[in-house]
């Protein structure tokens, strides 16, 4: 049986060019997984999240960071306290209202996130470089446009992340 897309206007999306998404996607996730690959010893996937989180919004406090990974508070608190141990985030008390601890990379966090991120962006500066330069820019417009297509403003620093409510 033949599968076959539709659009919100109900044209038909053509199997190649949704192929041609998924391989490239998949290009994407490698490089993803390439980068993380170089801090796993120090951190765990979540606590990864919560540190791009951090760095790309700026301080955060306990109920957002569990709403970004989808997990009770006290799933948040646990991941975050091991961050704290580790040295790369901080707790601050907002001296306006008691209740709020605003957590902010430190300089090792900062470090760590950015050493993610470079790696990534040599990463797919590596894989463009490797396509004709003609198509370079075809790609850029092409791949903003998918990104704009689901609402993804994206960071203009290249930060990942990831919306589990979306």
């Amino acid at each position: 049986m033949e599968r076959t897309e539709h659009d919100g206007a109900g044209a038909r999306i053509d199997e190649n060019q949704i192929d041609a998404v998924i391989r490239a996607a998949n290009v994407l996730l490698r490089v993803v997984a390439q980068s993380v690959v170089e801090v796993e010893d120090i951190v765990t996937s979540p606590q990864l999240r919560v540190l791009v989180m951090i760095a790309s919004r700026g301080p955060q406090n306990l109920g957002a960071v569990a709403a970004e990974l989808g997990v009770h508070p006290s799933n948040a608190t646990r991941i975050c306290e091991r961050l704290v141990n580790a040295g790369l985030i901080g707790r601050r008390d907002d001296p306006g209202d008691r209740r709020y601890r605003a957590l902010s990379l430190t300089p090792e966090g900062a470090a760590l996130v950015n050493t993610v991120l470079e790696h990534r962006r040599k990463a797919v500066a590596a894989v463009m470089g490797r396509m004709p330069a003609q198509l370079r820019g075809v790609c850029a417009v092409g791949m903003d446009a998918f990104a704009a297509a689901d609402g993804g403003e994206g960071t203009q620093d290249g930060r990942f992340s990831i919306d589990l409510h979306g």
